[in-house]
């Protein structure tokens, strides 16, 4: 009884140099779960997703394969539309993913995101049945970025052995980690007051900018609503006022809030708030599906919350 409880969840990481070792620690992997008659979901970037594909042949039929590069843009996303999502539709099964939400593509800016949602999956999935491997490949990405990975999942494999990390460490010590201040906007951001009674003012301010900087139409219509989400919270949770600033960087709209709140719990926004539920929580985590990053620096001082959205 109490291995099965161990074994309840379980978070490797497969470390992994080429094509060949990438489908050695996957393709047998995903085959021994069909086996076993576990269902079966892949989320990777679109290249190795062909790759796993091409590899499976008619056994791909049986997978749920997704290009996270389009489901899990914003990490913030990936806990509960791609992976709680997979694993509530399958409530009595054991359940087997593969997740790698961390590619040579990431920048900087949102790999502190990324590394956040790996250590934070193991709170999310504590005592639930499944499996998620999470790839790493070692010959293109950032060797901290690599050394974290070992921070965030309590069991490595490579093409040679399986063994236990030993800089495994708690998930919300982990995430709490990379919940460090952001930059300052630039000097020519521009900024409205949050209050009851600015919220229009604020949704019309947002629009508008967002017009002029070209973002498209229903792009727009998904930064409104993530705005008035954001500021509502402001407004209900976070003191009753506080700052928004927008601008344009890097070919993203950017729109950060400020105010007074905390965020005590290191999974909001992060897994379903439920129905009966008397805090907030349910407003950042339609902001995490709307926008393409969201970063969130918060203390008992107030909070932080950066949403991107590509142009």
């Amino acid at each position: 009884m109490s291995g099965a409880t161990v074994e309840q969840f379980v978070h490797p990481a497969l470390l992994y140099r080429d094509d060949e070792e990438y489908l050695a620690g996957t393709v047998p992997y995903i085959l021994d779960g069909l086996a076993a008659g576990e269902p079966v979901a892949v989320a990777v970037p679109g290249p190795n997703l062909t790759l796993i594909r091409d590899a499976l042949g008619a056994d791909a039929e049986r997978v749920l394969l997704r290009d996270m590069t389009v489901v899990g843009r914003n990490p913030g996303r990936i806990i509960p539309t791609v992976l709680l999502a997979f694993a509530n539709a399958h409530p009595d099964q054991r359940v087997r993913l593969i997740g790698e939400p961390i590619w040579a593509g990431r920048s900087a800016t949102e790999y502190p995101a990324c590394a956040q949602h790996e250590a934070l999956i193991n709170a999310a999935f504590t005592d639930r049945a499944a499996t998620i491997l999470c790839p790493y490949n070692t010959e293109l990405l950032d060797p901290a970025w690599i050394e974290d990975a070992y921070r965030t999942h309590p069991v490595m494999l490579d093409a040679a052995s399986r063994f236990d990390s030993a800089f495994y460490d708690d998930p919300v010590t982990v995430a709490a980690s990379f919940n460090q201040p952001l930059p300052d906007p630039p000097a020519d951001a521009a900024t409205i007051a949050i209050d009851f009674f600015t919220l229009r003012a604020v949704r019309r301010f947002v629009v508008e900018y967002a017009d002029r900087a070209g973002l498209a139409p229903e792009r727009v219509a998904d930064l409104a609503l993530a705005v008035n989400e954001l500021a509502s919270n402001t407004v209900k949770y976070g003191g009753g006022t506080g700052e928004l600033a927008v601008w344009a960087q890097d070919g993203h709209l950017v729109c950060q809030l400020t105010d007074s709140g905390h965020l005590s719990d290191p999974l909001a926004g992060r897994i379903p708030v439920p129905a009966n539920a008397l805090n907030g929580g349910r407003g950042l985590l339609l902001v995490h599906q709307l926008c393409d990053l969201v970063r969130i620096h918060t203390t008992p001082a107030g909070t932080t919350i950066r949403a991107h959205l590509h142009h």
